[in-house]
């Protein structure tokens, strides 16, 4: 398959680089990230989807994604399909699927869910939403890319239920941060407070599969100096997309907006920045209550 690949970072480098490996000719772009192995570089953006049969997109946020549409939209040929994987407002998923389908092509919203190791791996869940047609066209690649692809639902979809479960993702982390801060202060080993939760009805992701506390658990960028697998800025970004998007549907979000709040202390006026989202943990246990 011809593939153009553009936004070539942390995450769609190694996404890219897998495509490749798999035998797919995938032409990239970027405007400054280098070009992983195996793709050939494009001088633009536009240039990187031409003749393609399928264009994926990683990009930072909503609005870069509507201008690098209006980039490749007009020079797509008809029939293939704009798959973005970035993580972006519902609204700009929809715009630009509304944009791709005047134009005769098939789109998909496709954010991901595994981190940097899981697009290195090739282990990535991808919620997918769009057109069943579309859907089917790219879930040869979600399998190279990822161990799981869910189609969610129409244009819009994936990048809903890439909202709902950050928003999870965030409030359960900094739970598990507070209690192991709290168990700390009362005296209990954390190795014996894992082994319990992480078998009894406190366990959770946060817990059992990206514990905080550095030595506790499977390997996790705790065990790095929180350097990230995902950044508290990401996190940050993800809990604000959650709001807005609450906000717009009329949905009441105690938890999110208080977990909003507090990513947003540690990003921006603590020392969050660069730091994996876990780092709420030595940021508790430096803390008096």
């Amino acid at each position: 398959m011809k593939i153009g690949f553009i936004g070539l970072g942390n995450m769609g480098a190694p996404m890219a680089a897998n495509l490749a490996a798999a035998g797919h000719q995938v032409a990239g772009f970027d405007t400054a990230a280098p070009m992983p192995d195996g793709v050939t570089p494009a001088e633009t953006a536009a240039s990187a989807a031409d003749g393609a049969d399928v264009v994926i997109t990683m990009l930072p946020n909503g609005k870069i994604l509507r201008s690098v549409a209006d980039q490749i939209i007009p020079g797509m040929r008809s029939g293939a399909v704009l798959c973005d994987c970035s993580t972006v407002d519902v609204d700009s998923a929809r715009a630009v699927a509304e944009q791709a389908d005047a134009a005769g092509l098939g789109a998909l919203d496709a954010p991901v869910s595994g981190g940097i190791g899981g697009a290195q791996a090739g282990t990535l869940t991808f919620m997918v939403g769009g057109s069943d047609d579309a859907f089917a066209t790219v879930q040869p690649l979600f399998e190279i890319m990822g161990q799981k692809a869910v189609h969610c639902g129409a244009a819009g979809a994936g990048q809903a239920a890439k909202i709902c479960n950050n928003m999870i993702l965030g409030v359960t982390m900094i739970a598990t941060c507070e209690a192991f801060a709290l168990a700390d202060k009362l005296g209990l080993d954390r190795q014996k407070m894992f082994d319990v939760v992480s078998t009894s009805s406190g366990y959770s992701w946060s817990m059992n599969a990206y514990c905080p506390a550095p030595g506790i658990g499977p390997k996790s960028p705790a065990d790095n100096d929180y350097q990230p697998g995902f950044a508290a800025e990401l996190m940050l970004k993800d809990l604000n997309l959650a709001q807005d998007a609450a906000s717009s549907a009329g949905a009441e979000t105690p938890m999110g907006l208080q977990a909003r709040d507090m990513y947003e202390q540690f990003v921006e006026r603590e020392d969050g920045r660069g730091r994996d989202f876990s780092a709420m943990l030595p940021r508790f246990t430096q803390r008096n209550g």
